[in-house]
């Protein structure tokens, strides 16, 4: 309230007006708003002016001047304002109300608010991974409290922007640029700018959408174990396995155990995991084969009656989606029909003894007692002669030097002579496998180097020598290229002997070459029994 003190006659109220002003948002305290204009003497007679009405607190009188009342806690913000600040000026004489005046003033805008997003348009998304390209993908919207046009802009920097584009800036909806694949990318993640259009600050800022991908119905089933096709594709590329089992004339009524085992699909859309049904396409030889629909499980029905006519079995096993018989896919069984095995085999003694001499050249024969080659030979008693070709040997990697000898598949054992000391002593684990049974056998071998010139020992205590019809001197010190020459001779020789016995002996003897031993097939029985067709 302000009072002015004057003489005279007349109504020292008269002559205001209405006052119109503007002041800008964020203005200091005292800032002017507008003068007040009042006719008369103010000397005359007493006058009081007085502010009232719903906004005057923001203002104060200082003269006949009207200042902004802010202050350093509440500040002039036309956004929670308003644009309009509305109050009375009234002009009293001698305490009586002779004018009043309505001061309207305009909040004129500031730029001092960022865009932000709608919080509702950018919360994670899902989305089908079956959404067509160019088509909409997703919209986001951004509110500037001043009003102010907004452009939308896809940061290229972000992990995924590659799948996104925006084809109009002031729109916010943005555009799927290439195919989603949820086998590939389950989750995608982009940033986009909201900026200020039509401002010199520019001010922006930036929302990050997360688009969880939603498995879609696109896959055909696997097999599994699923192999990739070739480093570096499409990881949902991948082909088949060749599942196989061995079985017996004498099994029937039983349940097949397949390597890999088991024979099992499943739907190639992660997410969905479709229901599957398998079938026999063929190869069941008319019911003796019978698949679970739900499964997979193959049983074997009746046995085989004579495995020389039918020695495999080949089946071809579709797996289909239930929903869906449009999508399968199809993998190969291989039944291999053996002859029942009764005997493992057996080393004739649990430690050989061996002896090489030192010796300049690259390689010699581990000979015995007695300067024989010494082989290291498994016996098999399913077989007549005791040999089984479908057995191979090898050394254990723990044995002590190892990497000093080689074991050929006749059980002759090749030294490194010009790595060996004399006076050492290696002792080397062997290992017999049956490849058609999985069945194993081990012995050691004792190996002593001894001095160039040295003498092989004829016997340990008068033990009778062995394998004395192989001729001794290939034990000796041979050099160079007529040593290799006769080891390879001497094994050709071996290999065509052993084929001549499984000529002799034919298919029945032999049996069929399986990937490992497997539940089917039938355990060693204590009994002794030959294989014969």
């Amino acid at each position: 309230m302000t009072r002015f003190t004057g003489g005279g006659q007349g109504n020292l109220c008269l002559g205001g007006h209405d006052i119109f002003a503007a002041v800008r948002e964020n203005s200091p305290t005292g800032e002017f708003v507008a003068k007040i204009n009042i006719e008369g003497d103010p000397g005359t007679s007493t006058v009081r002016l007085c502010l009232t009405g719903e906004n005057a607190d923001w203002f104060f009188l200082e003269g006949q001047n009207i200042r902004l009342n802010s202050s350093s806690t509440r500040g002039l913000d036309r956004e929670a304002l308003g644009s309009i600040l509305m109050a009375f000026l009234t002009c009293y004489e001698d305490d009586i109300v002779q004018s009043q005046y309505r001061i309207m003033v305009e909040i004129l805008n500031d730029n001092d608010n960022k865009p932000r997003f709608v919080e509702r348009t950018i919360q994670p998304l899902y989305m089908s991974e079956l959404i067509t390209v160019n088509s909409e993908a997703f919209a986001v919207k951004a509110k500037d409290a001043d009003g102010d046009t907004i452009l939308y802009v896809l940061d290229h920097m972000s992990p995924d922007a590659s799948y996104f584009r925006i084809d109009f800036p002031n729109s916010g909806k943005v555009t799927l640029d290439k195919p989603l694949d949820y086998e590939t990318k389950t989750q995608l993640e982009v940033v986009i700018y909201a900026v200020e259009m039509n401002t010199k600050e520019k001010f922006n800022t930036t929302a990050t959408i997360i688009v969880n991908v939603v498995d879609g119905d696109d896959m055909y089933p696997q097999f599994l174990p699923c192999t990739l096709i070739s480093p570096g594709q499409d990881g949902t590329i991948c082909t088949n396995p060749l599942y196989t089992v061995n079985i017996t004339e004498m099994e029937e009524g039983s349940v097949l155990h397949f390597s890999p085992g088991p024979v099992y699909a499943e739907d190639g859309d992660k997410g969905i995991q479709a229901p599957l049904t398998y079938t026999l396409l063929s190869g069941d030889d008319e019911g003796r084969f019978i698949i679970s629909s739900d499964s997979g499980e193959i049983t074997l029905t009746r046995r085989v009656k004579n495995r020389l006519l039918t020695p495999t079995y080949t089946m071809r096993i579709m797996a289909a989606q239930k929903d869906d018989p449009k999508k399968y896919t199809v993998a190969m069984a291989l039944v291999q029909v053996q002859a029942v095995n009764h005997f493992p085999p057996h080393f004739n003694k649990t430690t050989y003894k061996g002896f090489v001499l030192e010796n300049s050249s690259p390689a010699a024969l581990v000979s015995t007692y007695g300067n024989d080659v010494l082989v290291v030979q498994a016996i098999d008693r399913d077989f007549r002669d005791g040999v089984n070709p479908r057995v191979t040997y090898s050394l254990q990697p723990k044995s002590s030097g190892t990497d000093l000898y080689h074991i050929t598949q006749e059980g002759i054992i090749i030294a490194k002579t010009d790595l060996l000391q004399p006076y050492s002593r290696h002792i080397l684990k062997v290992l017999a496998t049956d490849q058609e049974s999985g069945e194993t056998a081990q012995a050691s071998v004792d190996i002593e180097v001894l001095q160039k010139g040295q003498s092989v020992p004829r016997s340990q205590f008068g033990e009778e020598r062995l394998f004395s019809d192989v001729d001794a001197g290939l034990a000796g010190g041979i050099a160079g290229v007529v040593l290799l020459l006769a080891i390879a001779a001497l094994c050709l020789f071996i290999r065509m002997v052993r084929r001549c016995k499984d000529g002799r002996h034919g298919p029945a003897e032999r049996g069929s070459v399986a990937l490992g031993k497997h539940p089917n097939v039938e355990p060693s029985s204590p009994r002794f029994s030959h294989r014969e067709p």
